[in-house]
């Protein structure tokens, strides 16, 4: 389903800032090799990909609270936080995060 949902140009992409500090803290600590540096490679990959920036505003970080604790993770907890706001998809095999009551796909 992820593939499809991806290429449909209907769909806008759009990829977290929450992300991109996660893809960067953990190519820091060598947990994730890229071909080419990674603050060229996130960049191109949105250019190459259509992809927009999903910045994180303060009415997202609102939610926080209000998150029963099923998912220790910071980052995807910031995540659920944003597709609450606004009202987004999240592409992901977790289980963790299906259980919240955001949309999910994968």
């Amino acid at each position: 389903m992820s593939r499809e949902t991806f290429s449909d140009p209907s769909n806008e992409i759009v990829l977290s800032a929450i992300s991109v500090w996660e893809i960067f803290v953990k190519y820091s600590l060598g947990k994730i090799l890229l071909p080419t540096p990674v603050d060229q490679f996130i960049p191109q990959q949105r250019e190459r990909h259509g992809i927009s920036t999903l910045a994180l505003e303060e009415a997202a970080t609102g939610h926080l609270p209000k998150l029963p604790a099923l998912h220790k993770d910071p980052f995807d907890r910031m995540l659920i936080c944003q597709a609450i706001q606004h009202e987004l998809t999240i592409l992901t095999p977790d289980p963790l995060i299906t259980q919240y009551a955001v949309r999910t796909t994968w």
